[in-house]
């Protein structure tokens, strides 16, 4: 293996001591993105989170040509911004959201804080404070006239509801690009994430028949059995050991206790870390049928990521990331997660992906996430070096 130092080491440790003495500013971008509430589902609030983050952009690195802009009146909308580079080549296509899961009223409740080396609040870990060391990392390189390829940041505000209107964009934008790095939260103790499963939803319905549960049971075929029944055969159909889980995480069903049930449903979710796994599951759940044969089972619903599987390609970028983060005197890990993220829909197009660069920290959806402030600067320095790496190495199309 070649453990030469390259321009992407020396870049690190260079934009890792200016961020040093920028740490102060950075935190301060930190807390104005908290503070601006982004929940998926306002898209209110989304319009004046993305109008922000252009203006912060362009405030700290200049802003690009904003090429493109996606909006479809419901969902936050996905910007595209081009940042021209010095180095030849095609963009690196840097992917990441400012919606979060957290509702509007949220920060009221649980404002941004700093106690303890640790910066608290709703999307501060997921993933705000990713979208801040990345914007840093750019403004760096700049600060220090250290050359890097163009950059093509794409910014989504439906991730946390399965971009249902960016997956298009971001599947257009990612052809020709040399590479794509995702601003996602780390694993563990910041492992980069290397591997990610594909999700479904599936939804279960049994028709049934209705009738009085007492004076005339016979007449009915209850609609709760057979969903119960399905959900026994569905939790069969996962396979630890293949990486596929089959969740049944809601159940519905029924009118009144003294009624025989004539309509239920089960929600089920499906991770999978193989394509052929995914298609071992859908096709048992569509072929299920009830016990009893006068009632009626329906499957709807599908894939929502593809799966997103480990490659020689992100290998290389994973070992490049790794050796850069011992030039800065950390030692680097990767990880294969069930979670999904915009990363998914890249993968499969060949493009290489390197996902889990943006926060080291806890709490993902959860009301202890919070970021380790200690590590922002070396986690922006990180991502400036394989910048400048990934502008020096010469890129090969690849053919599909």
């Amino acid at each position: 293996m070649n453990t030469r130092p390259s321009s992407g080491d020396s870049t690190a440790v260079a934009v890792h001591r200016w961020l040093a003495d920028h740490h102060g500013q950075l935190l301060d971008d930190l807390a104005a993105c908290v503070e601006r509430e982004t929940p998926s589902d306002n898209k209110a609030l989304l319009d004046e989170g993305l109008n922000h983050v252009l203006e912060w952009l362009d405030d700290r690195c200049g802003g690009g040509t904003l090429a493109r802009g996606h909006f479809d009146g419901v969902h936050g909308d996905t910007a595209v911004v081009d940042l021209p580079g010095e180095l030849p080549g095609p963009p690196v296509l840097v992917l990441a959201h400012y919606d979060t899961v957290w509702p509007e009223g949220t920060l009221a409740q649980w404002p941004f804080t700093v106690t303890g080396g640790r910066a608290s609040g709703p999307g501060v870990y997921d993933m705000k404070a990713g979208l801040v060391q990345g914007v840093w990392a750019l403004r760096a390189l700049e600060a220090l006239g250290l050359p890097r390829p163009p950059v093509r940041l794409l910014l989504s505000g439906d991730e946390e509801i399965g971009s249902p209107l960016s997956r298009e964009v971001i599947e257009r934008e990612a052809a020709g690009c040399r590479a794509c790095l995702v601003l996602e939260p780390s694993a563990g103790d910041g492992d980069l994430k290397v591997a990610r499963k594909g999700i479904a939803d599936f939804d279960i319905t049994a028709h049934g028949i209705e009738a009085h549960a007492g004076l005339e049971p016979h007449h009915g075929a209850s609609a709760v059995t057979a969903i119960a029944e399905a959900t026994l055969a569905a939790n069969q159909l996962a396979d630890p050991w293949r990486g596929t889980t089959v969740n049944v995480g809601v159940l519905n069903g029924g009118s009144r206790p003294n009624v025989i049930a004539g309509h239920a449903t089960a929600q089920i979710d499906v991770r999978v870390a193989e394509e052929a796994e995914g298609d071992r599951v859908e096709r048992a759940l569509r072929a299920l049928v009830a016990r009893d044969p006068r009632i009626r089972l329906t499957v709807t619903g599908g894939w929502n990521r593809p799966v997103f599987a480990d490659n020689p390609a992100t290998q290389k970028l994973f070992l490049s990331a790794r050796r850069i983060a011992t030039a800065l005197g950390v030692h680097l890990s990767e990880a294969h997660v069930g979670g999904a993220s915009d990363g998914n829909f890249v993968a499969p197009l060949g493009v290489p992906v390197l996902d889990g660069l943006g926060a080291v920290g806890d709490g993902a959806h959860a009301r202890h996430e919070y970021v380790d402030i200690d590590t922002l600067t070396e986690r922006a320095a990180l991502f400036a070096g394989l910048l400048r790496g990934l502008g020096t190495e010469p890129h090969r199309r690849r053919v599909r």
